[in-house]
Protein backbone atom coordinates (compact mmCIF):
# COMPACT_ATOMS: atom_id res chain seq x y z
CA UNK A 1 0.00 0.00 0.00
CA UNK A 2 2.71 2.35 0.86
CA UNK A 3 4.33 1.45 -3.14
CA UNK A 4 1.03 2.46 -4.40
CA UNK A 5 0.39 5.78 -2.64
CA UNK A 6 4.10 7.10 -3.41
CA UNK A 7 3.37 6.46 -6.90
CA UNK A 8 -0.08 7.94 -6.33
CA UNK A 9 1.53 11.34 -4.86
CA UNK A 10 3.43 11.70 -7.50
CA UNK A 11 0.59 12.56 -10.17
CA UNK A 12 1.12 16.37 -9.55
CA UNK A 13 4.81 15.92 -11.09
CA UNK A 14 3.91 13.17 -13.39
CA UNK A 15 3.20 12.84 -16.91
CA UNK A 16 1.33 15.70 -19.15
CA UNK A 17 -1.06 15.08 -22.18
CA UNK A 18 1.82 15.79 -24.84
CA UNK A 19 4.11 12.98 -23.03
CA UNK A 20 1.25 10.29 -22.74
CA UNK A 21 0.32 10.94 -26.59
CA UNK A 22 4.10 10.84 -27.53
CA UNK A 23 4.76 7.64 -25.48
CA UNK A 24 0.89 6.33 -27.05
CA UNK A 25 2.32 7.17 -30.70
CA UNK A 26 5.84 6.03 -29.93
CA UNK A 27 4.36 2.75 -29.10
CA UNK A 28 2.25 2.40 -31.90
CA UNK A 29 4.11 3.86 -34.85
CA UNK A 30 6.30 0.90 -35.56
CA UNK A 31 7.28 -2.66 -37.28
CA UNK A 32 3.64 -3.21 -37.85
CA UNK A 33 2.79 -0.28 -39.77
CA UNK A 34 6.00 0.53 -41.82
CA UNK A 35 6.30 -3.38 -42.49
CA UNK A 36 3.70 -4.99 -41.38
CA UNK A 37 1.00 -3.05 -43.45
CA UNK A 38 3.02 -4.50 -46.62
CA UNK A 39 0.90 -7.43 -46.18
CA UNK A 40 -2.53 -6.00 -45.47
CA UNK A 41 -1.64 -3.75 -48.91
CA UNK A 42 -1.16 -6.70 -50.72
CA UNK A 43 -4.08 -8.80 -49.87
CA UNK A 44 -6.68 -5.82 -49.73
CA UNK A 45 -5.27 -3.57 -52.76
CA UNK A 46 -6.55 -0.23 -52.96
CA UNK A 47 -9.55 -0.95 -50.80
CA UNK A 48 -6.93 -1.06 -47.93
CA UNK A 49 -8.02 2.67 -47.30
CA UNK A 50 -11.51 1.59 -45.96
CA UNK A 51 -9.87 -1.15 -43.68
CA UNK A 52 -7.59 1.87 -42.23
CA UNK A 53 -10.52 4.49 -41.41
CA UNK A 54 -12.70 1.84 -40.25
CA UNK A 55 -9.83 0.54 -38.03
CA UNK A 56 -9.64 4.50 -36.96
CA UNK A 57 -13.40 4.41 -36.23
CA UNK A 58 -12.90 1.16 -33.95
CA UNK A 59 -10.11 2.56 -32.32
CA UNK A 60 -11.58 6.44 -31.45
CA UNK A 61 -14.93 4.45 -29.70
CA UNK A 62 -12.32 1.93 -27.71
CA UNK A 63 -10.02 4.72 -26.46
CA UNK A 64 -12.65 6.48 -25.36
CA UNK A 65 -14.27 3.99 -23.79
CA UNK A 66 -10.99 3.05 -21.89
CA UNK A 67 -10.75 6.77 -21.46
CA UNK A 68 -14.47 6.56 -19.39
CA UNK A 69 -12.79 3.97 -16.96
CA UNK A 70 -9.40 5.44 -16.61
CA UNK A 71 -11.13 8.72 -15.67
CA UNK A 72 -13.30 7.10 -12.55
CA UNK A 73 -10.13 5.08 -11.50
CA UNK A 74 -6.83 5.97 -13.04
CA UNK A 75 -4.06 2.12 -12.12
CA UNK A 76 -1.76 1.12 -13.62
CA UNK A 77 -3.39 -2.31 -13.91
CA UNK A 78 -5.67 -0.40 -16.20
CA UNK A 79 -8.35 -2.83 -18.21
CA UNK A 80 -6.89 -5.71 -16.58
CA UNK A 81 -8.29 -4.09 -13.66
CA UNK A 82 -11.56 -2.88 -15.04
CA UNK A 83 -12.48 -6.80 -16.36
CA UNK A 84 -11.81 -8.04 -12.94
CA UNK A 85 -14.58 -5.59 -11.62
CA UNK A 86 -16.61 -6.01 -14.58
CA UNK A 87 -16.44 -9.57 -14.62
CA UNK A 88 -14.37 -11.07 -11.81
CA UNK A 89 -10.71 -12.16 -11.46
CA UNK A 90 -11.13 -14.85 -14.31
CA UNK A 91 -11.60 -12.31 -16.42
CA UNK A 92 -9.02 -9.98 -14.89
CA UNK A 93 -6.07 -13.22 -14.76
CA UNK A 94 -7.15 -14.17 -18.50
CA UNK A 95 -7.28 -10.91 -20.83
CA UNK A 96 -3.78 -9.50 -18.72
CA UNK A 97 -1.90 -12.37 -19.28
CA UNK A 98 -3.26 -13.17 -22.83
CA UNK A 99 -2.34 -9.34 -23.37
CA UNK A 100 1.50 -9.66 -21.56
CA UNK A 101 1.92 -12.89 -23.98
CA UNK A 102 0.49 -11.11 -27.29
CA UNK A 103 2.71 -8.03 -26.73
CA UNK A 104 5.82 -10.38 -25.85
CA UNK A 105 5.27 -12.06 -29.33
CA UNK A 106 4.38 -8.81 -30.51
CA UNK A 107 6.90 -7.06 -29.32
CA UNK A 108 9.33 -10.44 -30.79
CA UNK A 109 8.27 -9.56 -34.49
CA UNK A 110 9.27 -5.80 -33.96
CA UNK A 111 12.82 -7.10 -32.73
CA UNK A 112 12.58 -9.17 -36.10
CA UNK A 113 11.45 -6.27 -38.00
CA UNK A 114 14.57 -4.43 -36.94
CA UNK A 115 16.39 -7.84 -37.61
CA UNK A 116 15.19 -8.08 -41.50
CA UNK A 117 16.02 -4.15 -42.40
CA UNK A 118 19.58 -4.26 -40.53
CA UNK A 119 20.92 -7.04 -42.36
CA UNK A 120 21.58 -5.20 -45.28
CA UNK A 121 24.36 -3.60 -43.75
CA UNK A 122 25.13 -6.88 -41.60
CA UNK A 123 24.80 -9.91 -43.71
CA UNK A 124 26.50 -12.42 -41.65
CA UNK A 125 24.86 -11.71 -39.01
CA UNK A 126 21.54 -14.24 -38.20
CA UNK A 127 18.47 -13.04 -37.15
CA UNK A 128 18.25 -14.78 -34.02
CA UNK A 129 21.60 -13.01 -32.94
CA UNK A 130 20.60 -9.55 -34.30
CA UNK A 131 17.30 -9.68 -32.69
CA UNK A 132 18.24 -11.01 -29.25
CA UNK A 133 20.56 -7.78 -28.82
CA UNK A 134 18.08 -5.55 -29.78
CA UNK A 135 15.83 -6.75 -27.16
CA UNK A 136 18.53 -6.84 -24.72
CA UNK A 137 19.05 -3.39 -24.60
CA UNK A 138 15.44 -2.09 -25.12
CA UNK A 139 15.41 -4.15 -21.74
CA UNK A 140 18.50 -2.15 -19.89
CA UNK A 141 17.12 1.03 -21.12
CA UNK A 142 13.55 0.70 -19.71
CA UNK A 143 15.49 0.53 -16.50
CA UNK A 144 15.84 4.40 -16.31
CA UNK A 145 12.53 5.06 -15.49
CA UNK A 146 8.91 6.70 -17.03
CA UNK A 147 10.37 10.54 -16.64
CA UNK A 148 13.46 9.64 -18.68
CA UNK A 149 11.75 7.11 -21.03
CA UNK A 150 8.79 9.60 -21.71
CA UNK A 151 11.55 12.20 -22.83
CA UNK A 152 13.31 9.62 -25.00
CA UNK A 153 10.33 8.95 -26.40
CA UNK A 154 8.87 11.87 -27.53
CA UNK A 155 12.66 12.44 -29.36
CA UNK A 156 12.06 9.07 -31.10
CA UNK A 157 8.15 8.99 -31.69
CA UNK A 158 9.31 13.04 -33.44
CA UNK A 159 11.85 11.67 -35.56
CA UNK A 160 9.44 8.96 -37.19
CA UNK A 161 6.25 11.09 -37.46
CA UNK A 162 8.76 13.78 -39.26
CA UNK A 163 9.45 10.26 -41.40
CA UNK A 164 5.98 9.90 -42.25
CA UNK A 165 5.65 13.09 -43.26
CA UNK A 166 8.55 13.76 -45.34
CA UNK A 167 7.31 10.64 -47.21
CA UNK A 168 4.28 12.18 -47.84
CA UNK A 169 5.54 15.47 -49.34
CA UNK A 170 8.29 13.37 -51.23
CA UNK A 171 5.15 10.89 -53.10
CA UNK A 172 3.07 14.02 -53.88
CA UNK A 173 6.20 16.13 -54.98
CA UNK A 174 6.47 12.54 -57.18
CA UNK A 175 2.57 12.13 -57.98
CA UNK A 176 2.51 16.12 -59.47
CA UNK A 177 5.12 15.84 -61.09
CA UNK A 178 7.71 18.32 -58.80
CA UNK A 179 10.55 15.71 -58.35
CA UNK A 180 13.32 16.59 -60.89
CA UNK A 181 14.39 13.89 -62.49
CA UNK A 182 10.92 11.93 -62.68
CA UNK A 183 8.08 12.34 -64.60
CA UNK A 184 4.29 12.94 -63.16
CA UNK A 185 3.34 9.72 -61.98
CA UNK A 186 -0.40 11.07 -61.85
CA UNK A 187 -2.74 8.14 -60.82
CA UNK A 188 -0.42 5.85 -61.83
CA UNK A 189 -0.32 1.99 -60.45
CA UNK A 190 -3.60 3.13 -58.75
CA UNK A 191 -5.03 3.66 -62.38
CA UNK A 192 -4.39 0.11 -63.12
CA UNK A 193 -5.55 -1.71 -60.61
CA UNK A 194 -8.97 -3.22 -59.27
CA UNK A 195 -10.38 -1.21 -56.08
CA UNK A 196 -11.44 -4.47 -54.38
CA UNK A 197 -9.02 -6.85 -55.84
CA UNK A 198 -9.32 -9.50 -53.06
CA UNK A 199 -12.84 -8.85 -52.66
CA UNK A 200 -14.83 -8.48 -48.42
CA UNK A 201 -12.14 -10.95 -47.77
CA UNK A 202 -9.32 -8.99 -48.84
CA UNK A 203 -10.89 -6.38 -46.43
CA UNK A 204 -11.84 -8.23 -43.98
CA UNK A 205 -8.34 -10.72 -43.77
CA UNK A 206 -6.69 -7.49 -43.84
CA UNK A 207 -8.13 -6.06 -40.61
CA UNK A 208 -5.88 -7.77 -38.38
CA UNK A 209 -2.71 -6.19 -39.44
CA UNK A 210 -4.41 -2.89 -39.83
CA UNK A 211 -5.39 -3.14 -35.91
CA UNK A 212 -2.39 -3.92 -35.42
CA UNK A 213 -0.88 -1.26 -36.60
CA UNK A 214 -2.93 0.68 -34.60
CA UNK A 215 -2.15 -1.49 -31.22
CA UNK A 216 -0.24 0.22 -28.24
CA UNK A 217 -2.71 2.97 -28.11
CA UNK A 218 -3.91 1.43 -24.38
CA UNK A 219 -0.59 2.62 -23.10
CA UNK A 220 -2.47 5.31 -22.12
CA UNK A 221 -4.14 3.39 -19.64
CA UNK A 222 -1.45 1.70 -18.34
CA UNK A 223 0.33 4.70 -18.05
CA UNK A 224 -2.80 6.93 -16.44
CA UNK A 225 -1.33 6.08 -12.81
CA UNK A 226 1.88 7.96 -12.90
CA UNK A 227 0.08 10.90 -15.36
CA UNK A 228 -0.83 14.53 -14.24
CA UNK A 229 -3.94 15.04 -13.24
CA UNK A 230 -5.49 11.94 -15.25
CA UNK A 231 -8.99 13.66 -15.38
CA UNK A 232 -7.91 16.29 -17.64
CA UNK A 233 -4.74 14.65 -19.16
CA UNK A 234 -6.15 11.36 -20.36
CA UNK A 235 -8.71 12.78 -22.39
CA UNK A 236 -6.44 15.45 -24.37
CA UNK A 237 -3.89 12.46 -24.82
CA UNK A 238 -6.49 10.36 -26.68
CA UNK A 239 -8.19 13.14 -28.89
CA UNK A 240 -4.35 13.57 -29.79
CA UNK A 241 -3.47 10.42 -30.62
CA UNK A 242 -6.70 9.17 -32.52
CA UNK A 243 -6.35 12.62 -34.74
CA UNK A 244 -2.61 11.59 -35.15
CA UNK A 245 -2.62 8.30 -36.08
CA UNK A 246 -5.97 7.96 -38.51
CA UNK A 247 -4.75 11.23 -40.12
CA UNK A 248 -1.25 10.12 -41.45
CA UNK A 249 -1.90 6.46 -41.75
CA UNK A 250 -4.82 7.50 -44.21
CA UNK A 251 -2.64 10.44 -46.05
CA UNK A 252 0.29 7.92 -45.98
CA UNK A 253 -1.42 4.72 -47.43
CA UNK A 254 -3.00 7.30 -50.15
CA UNK A 255 -0.30 8.91 -51.50
CA UNK A 256 1.25 5.20 -51.36
CA UNK A 257 -0.78 3.08 -53.46
CA UNK A 258 -0.03 5.70 -56.98
CA UNK A 259 3.38 4.97 -56.78
CA UNK A 260 3.23 0.91 -56.28
CA UNK A 261 1.35 -1.68 -57.73
CA UNK A 262 -0.18 -3.49 -54.35
CA UNK A 263 0.67 -6.85 -55.54
CA UNK A 264 4.50 -6.69 -55.59
CA UNK A 265 4.94 -5.59 -51.75
CA UNK A 266 5.84 -8.47 -49.29
CA UNK A 267 6.93 -8.29 -45.26
CA UNK A 268 10.45 -8.47 -46.16
CA UNK A 269 10.54 -4.88 -47.37
CA UNK A 270 8.89 -1.84 -46.47
CA UNK A 271 6.33 -0.77 -48.85
CA UNK A 272 7.25 3.54 -48.31
CA UNK A 273 10.96 2.07 -49.10
CA UNK A 274 10.12 -0.31 -52.06
CA UNK A 275 7.78 3.17 -53.85
CA UNK A 276 10.64 5.09 -53.51
CA UNK A 277 13.76 2.79 -54.37
CA UNK A 278 11.18 2.13 -57.77
CA UNK A 279 12.09 5.68 -58.85
CA UNK A 280 15.51 5.66 -58.06
CA UNK A 281 14.97 7.87 -55.07
CA UNK A 282 17.65 5.28 -53.57
CA UNK A 283 18.82 7.98 -51.03
CA UNK A 284 15.31 8.65 -49.52
CA UNK A 285 15.31 5.23 -49.13
CA UNK A 286 17.84 4.54 -46.92
CA UNK A 287 17.07 7.04 -45.33
CA UNK A 288 13.74 6.15 -44.08
CA UNK A 289 15.29 2.84 -43.34
CA UNK A 290 17.40 4.25 -40.96
CA UNK A 291 14.26 5.99 -39.60
CA UNK A 292 11.97 2.20 -39.49
CA UNK A 293 14.80 0.86 -37.13
CA UNK A 294 14.49 4.16 -35.25
CA UNK A 295 10.66 3.87 -35.45
CA UNK A 296 10.66 0.03 -34.07
CA UNK A 297 12.95 0.65 -31.80
CA UNK A 298 10.91 3.33 -29.79
CA UNK A 299 7.78 1.23 -29.94
CA UNK A 300 9.54 -1.49 -28.24
CA UNK A 301 10.57 0.48 -25.90
CA UNK A 302 6.93 1.97 -25.04
CA UNK A 303 5.95 -1.43 -25.00
CA UNK A 304 8.39 -2.49 -22.58
CA UNK A 305 6.93 0.20 -20.15
CA UNK A 306 3.49 -1.18 -20.69
CA UNK A 307 4.57 -4.71 -20.31
CA UNK A 308 6.47 -4.08 -16.95
CA UNK A 309 3.63 -2.44 -15.71
CA UNK A 310 0.93 -5.06 -16.18
CA UNK A 311 3.24 -8.04 -14.74
CA UNK A 312 3.41 -5.82 -11.73
CA UNK A 313 -0.12 -5.06 -11.99
CA UNK A 314 -0.81 -8.84 -12.04
CA UNK A 315 1.73 -9.32 -9.19
CA UNK A 316 -0.07 -7.16 -6.58
CA UNK A 317 -3.31 -8.90 -7.60
CA UNK A 318 -1.84 -12.06 -6.46
CA UNK A 319 -2.27 -13.63 -10.42
CA UNK A 320 1.50 -13.77 -10.98
CA UNK A 321 4.16 -15.52 -9.10
CA UNK A 322 4.85 -13.30 -5.78
CA UNK A 323 9.29 -13.25 -7.17
CA UNK A 324 7.82 -10.57 -9.37
CA UNK A 325 6.08 -8.30 -7.25
CA UNK A 326 8.27 -4.70 -6.84
CA UNK A 327 8.18 -2.34 -4.20
CA UNK A 328 10.32 -0.10 -6.28
CA UNK A 329 8.68 2.57 -9.07
CA UNK A 330 10.01 0.97 -11.96
CA UNK A 331 9.02 -2.34 -11.95
CA UNK A 332 12.43 -4.25 -12.72
CA UNK A 333 11.61 -7.88 -12.21
CA UNK A 334 8.10 -7.17 -14.67
CA UNK A 335 10.43 -5.55 -17.26
CA UNK A 336 13.41 -8.42 -16.82
CA UNK A 337 11.20 -11.07 -17.00
CA UNK A 338 9.09 -9.63 -20.50
CA UNK A 339 12.67 -8.84 -21.86
CA UNK A 340 13.40 -12.69 -21.52
CA UNK A 341 10.15 -13.94 -22.67
CA UNK A 342 10.55 -12.16 -25.55
CA UNK A 343 13.58 -13.65 -26.60
CA UNK A 344 12.10 -17.03 -25.92
CA UNK A 345 9.06 -15.59 -28.12
CA UNK A 346 11.84 -14.27 -30.96
CA UNK A 347 13.52 -18.08 -30.90
CA UNK A 348 10.19 -19.55 -31.20
CA UNK A 349 8.84 -18.17 -33.75
CA UNK A 350 11.81 -19.07 -35.51
CA UNK A 351 10.46 -22.49 -36.03
CA UNK A 352 8.03 -21.16 -38.34
CA UNK A 353 8.81 -20.38 -42.18
CA UNK A 354 7.10 -17.33 -41.82
CA UNK A 355 8.31 -16.19 -38.84
CA UNK A 356 7.41 -12.62 -38.96
CA UNK A 357 3.68 -13.11 -40.10
CA UNK A 358 3.41 -15.59 -37.37
CA UNK A 359 4.34 -13.59 -34.46
CA UNK A 360 2.56 -10.61 -36.23
CA UNK A 361 -0.88 -12.56 -36.12
CA UNK A 362 -0.68 -13.89 -33.00
CA UNK A 363 0.52 -11.01 -31.29
CA UNK A 364 -2.64 -9.49 -33.07
CA UNK A 365 -4.95 -11.53 -32.16
CA UNK A 366 -4.24 -11.38 -28.76
CA UNK A 367 -4.03 -7.53 -28.65
CA UNK A 368 -8.01 -7.78 -30.31
CA UNK A 369 -9.00 -10.07 -27.73
CA UNK A 370 -7.72 -7.60 -25.42
CA UNK A 371 -9.78 -4.74 -26.65
CA UNK A 372 -13.17 -6.93 -27.09
CA UNK A 373 -12.65 -7.49 -23.25
CA UNK A 374 -12.57 -3.39 -22.88
CA UNK A 375 -14.98 -3.11 -24.95
CA UNK A 376 -17.16 -5.71 -23.26
CA UNK A 377 -15.67 -4.42 -19.77
CA UNK A 378 -17.26 -0.82 -20.59
CA UNK A 379 -20.48 -1.72 -21.46
CA UNK A 380 -20.86 -3.84 -17.64
CA UNK A 381 -19.46 -0.38 -16.21
CA UNK A 382 -21.49 2.41 -17.66
CA UNK A 383 -24.63 -0.42 -17.09
CA UNK A 384 -23.22 -0.16 -13.38
CA UNK A 385 -22.12 3.42 -13.09
CA UNK A 386 -23.49 5.51 -15.48
CA UNK A 387 -21.36 8.24 -16.78
CA UNK A 388 -18.40 9.00 -15.22
CA UNK A 389 -19.05 12.40 -13.13
CA UNK A 390 -21.92 12.86 -16.08
CA UNK A 391 -19.17 13.23 -18.98
CA UNK A 392 -19.85 10.91 -21.47
CA UNK A 393 -17.39 10.53 -23.90
CA UNK A 394 -18.63 7.10 -25.80
CA UNK A 395 -21.23 8.55 -28.18
CA UNK A 396 -24.04 6.57 -29.39
CA UNK A 397 -24.04 4.16 -26.59
CA UNK A 398 -24.49 1.33 -26.13
CA UNK A 399 -25.28 0.53 -29.90
CA UNK A 400 -21.54 2.09 -30.93
CA UNK A 401 -20.61 -0.32 -28.34
CA UNK A 402 -22.13 -3.19 -29.70
CA UNK A 403 -20.84 -2.15 -33.16
CA UNK A 404 -17.20 -2.03 -32.10
CA UNK A 405 -17.93 -5.09 -30.12
CA UNK A 406 -19.47 -7.47 -33.08
CA UNK A 407 -16.68 -5.46 -35.33
CA UNK A 408 -13.71 -7.05 -33.39
CA UNK A 409 -14.87 -10.43 -33.20
CA UNK A 410 -15.50 -10.52 -36.94
CA UNK A 411 -12.25 -9.68 -37.39
CA UNK A 412 -10.67 -12.08 -35.29
CA UNK A 413 -13.21 -14.75 -37.15
CA UNK A 414 -11.38 -13.55 -40.41
CA UNK A 415 -7.82 -14.06 -39.19
CA UNK A 416 -7.87 -17.05 -41.52
CA UNK A 417 -8.05 -15.48 -45.08
CA UNK A 418 -4.73 -14.28 -44.53
CA UNK A 419 -2.01 -17.27 -45.94
CA UNK A 420 -0.20 -17.76 -43.05
CA UNK A 421 -1.94 -15.96 -40.17
CA UNK A 422 -3.75 -19.57 -39.34
CA UNK A 423 -0.66 -20.53 -36.61
CA UNK A 424 -1.20 -17.23 -35.23
CA UNK A 425 -4.85 -17.95 -35.06
CA UNK A 426 -4.12 -21.06 -33.46
CA UNK A 427 -1.57 -19.90 -31.03
CA UNK A 428 -4.55 -16.97 -29.69
CA UNK A 429 -6.49 -19.79 -28.94
CA UNK A 430 -4.35 -21.58 -27.49
CA UNK A 431 -3.25 -18.61 -24.84
CA UNK A 432 -7.07 -18.25 -24.25
CA UNK A 433 -7.59 -21.65 -23.14
CA UNK A 434 -4.20 -22.34 -21.27
CA UNK A 435 -4.84 -18.85 -19.13
CA UNK A 436 -8.21 -19.99 -18.49
CA UNK A 437 -7.15 -23.71 -17.68
CA UNK A 438 -4.03 -21.96 -15.47
CA UNK A 439 -6.77 -20.08 -13.74
CA UNK A 440 -8.77 -23.01 -12.83
CA UNK A 441 -6.11 -24.91 -11.39
CA UNK A 442 -5.04 -22.40 -9.12
CA UNK A 443 -8.60 -21.14 -8.13
CA UNK A 444 -9.19 -25.11 -7.40
CA UNK A 445 -5.94 -25.77 -5.43
CA UNK A 446 -6.76 -22.23 -3.25
CA UNK A 447 -10.16 -23.61 -2.31
CA UNK A 448 -8.42 -26.84 -1.20
CA UNK A 449 -6.08 -25.24 1.44
CA UNK A 450 -9.33 -23.60 2.96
Amino acid sequence: MENKRSRVGKKEKGLSAWQLTMMALGTVIGGSFFLGSAIAIEAAGPSILIAFVLGGVLVYFILFALSEMTVSNPTSGSFQTYATEAYGPGAGFVVGWVYWSGMVLGMSSEATAVSILMRQWFPNMKISLLGTIIIISVTLLNLLGADLLSNLESGLAIIKLLAIVAFIMIALLLIFGFMPGNSSVGAGALAKEPLFPGGIKGIAGSMLLVMFAYAGFEIIGLASSEAKNPKETVPKAINYTVLCLVGLYVICIAVLLPLIPTSILDENTSPMVAALDRYHISWAGFAINIVLITAILSTMLAAMFGLGRMMRSLAEAGQAPNWLRDKKDVPYRGILFSGLSMIIGLWFGLLFPRVYLFLISAGGFSVLFTYIVIVASHIRFRRKHGCPEGNCKVRGFPYSSLFVLVSLIIVILSMPLIPGQIYGFIAGIVMVILYTVIYLIVKYKNSQKR
